[in-house]
């Protein structure tokens, strides 16, 4: 048996008596003891902080000498690097017995034994990450459901971001940290289908929003979309999708997922009104004439007006021409990131709006990036629409610019 699984494995690493330290894990990285911190906002990136980490962690069954030192001096040229660890254990024994006191008998807090480095018996340990992995075993072993969605329930707010995510640069900071992830993803998985079973639809979509605040662009968003359809909240719904894949495009220039594409489907299948004469469903499909300039909308949005122009030009030969609109650098590089691209990119946007007619369609496809739809004009048009929006745009010194990439919707032209 290793040494600690005799222990009640929770949160808590034993029942003796006495303070836990209590060490944070999830988000952002914390270690308490007594209500004061083991390891001030400087010692953050310190020695100590790498050292305690991994022995606090792994506890129960003790990390290899060889790891820590790898963390500690991995990256520097040390002569003796058994002398320096040496170092940092007594330093770190010393601030130790100053937070804590001296243990009986002398002992150490950081107990070394064949290579292997453990924590001592003597000081209890409260972790997040262990009592998240604790309610999850006992979670998959409940039969009873009522408690099963309990524990898991309690699991996923256990949960509050990142195993250690400052530190993901070190190995076993990343191994770790995609563990607890998969985790939490089986765990919202199972909680999501539980509670769908019992068409808890305002539980399931606490669960999606606490989901996707917790680990963004993980297309949580879908489980959302889901409860607000099952309790008939379509318009909530539709916005909730279109706002979603607009940001998905900004921050990360990704594609709406297949997840969100099937929760999109399921809204359009089960979007039902009462009945209404066509007058009142008319009122409330138009318009409000009171808005001026171009047709501005989400990338969803878009892309269905595009496709039903698609279909509509090859019937009619209207002609149609999708126009990308790129902010660039002075050398005609498209610009990546900054506090100068996007205010670049409003005013590229502004300048999109006052060039272009109210019967084109207009998205802000990312950072720096606008997609436009123009109706019934040529090639040679298009040319004149990029000089009204350079003339609006450009400034006399200015060195950054715009490139354009125009492409009939009709591939065959």
């Amino acid at each position: 048996m290793n040494r600690g699984q005799e222990k009640r494995d929770t949160g808590v690493e034993n029942e003796q008596t006495g303070n836990p330290i209590i060490i944070k894990t999830f988000g952002t990285f914390s270690l308490m003891y007594n209500g004061r911190s083991l390891a001030g906002q400087k010692a953050m990136e310190s020695q100590f902080a790498y050292l305690m980490q991994m022995v606090l962690h792994y506890r129960r069954d003790g990390i290899s000498r060889e790891a820590v030192e790898e963390v500690l001096f991995g990256d520097r040229d040390v002569d003796d690097p058994r002398h320096a660890f040496r170092t940092v254990l007594y330093n770190a024994r010393k601030k130790l017995e100053k937070t804590l006191g001296k243990l009986p008998d002398g002992g150490d807090y950081i107990i070394q034994k064949d290579g292997m480095l453990y924590w001592t018996d003597d000081v209890p340990v409260e972790e997040d990450a262990a009592l998240f992995e604790n309610l999850w075993q006992q979670a998959e072993a409940e039969r009873n459901r009522d408690e099963r969605l309990r524990l898991l329930l309690e699991a996923l707010h256990t949960y509050t971001g990142e195993f250690l995510g400052a530190y993901v640069g070190f190995l076993w900071v990343a191994a770790e940290e995609r563990r607890y992830r998969i985790l939490f993803c089986r765990c919202v998985e199972e909680i999501v289908e539980l509670l769908r079973n019992r068409q808890d639809y305002i539980q399931m979509q606490k669960v999606g929003e606490y989901a996707s605040r917790i680990s963004p662009f993980s297309d949580w968003e879908a489980v959302t979309m889901e409860a607000l359809i099952g309790m008939g909240r379509y318009e909530e719904a539709d916005r909730l999708y279109a706002d979603t894949a607009q940001i998905y495009f900004e921050e990360r220039g990704l594609k709406p997922s297949q997840k969100l594409l099937d929760s999109l489907k399921q809204l359009g299948d089960q979007f039902e009104h009462p009945y209404e004469a066509v007058g009142l469903i008319q009122e409330n499909l138009n318009e409000n004439r009171e808005k001026s300039g171009p047709y501005v909308c989400s990338y969803p949005v878009f892309q269905g007006i595009y496709q039903m122009l698609g279909r509509m030009s090859e019937r009619s030969g209207q002609s149609v021409y999708l126009m990308l609109c790129t902010v660039v650098d002075s050398k005609g590089n498209p610009m990546k990131e900054g506090a100068q691209l996007e205010e670049l990119s409003a005013r590229l946007g502004e300048a999109i709006v006052h060039s272009i007619r109210r019967s084109d369609v207009v998205n802000r496809y990312g950072s720096g990036q606008y997609l436009i739809l123009l109706l019934n004009i040529t090639l040679e048009s298009c040319r004149i629409v990029q000089k009204r929006i350079d003339r609006m745009f450009l400034s006399s010194r200015q060195r950054t610019g715009v490139s354009y990439h125009v492409s009939s919707i009709l591939q065959d032209e």
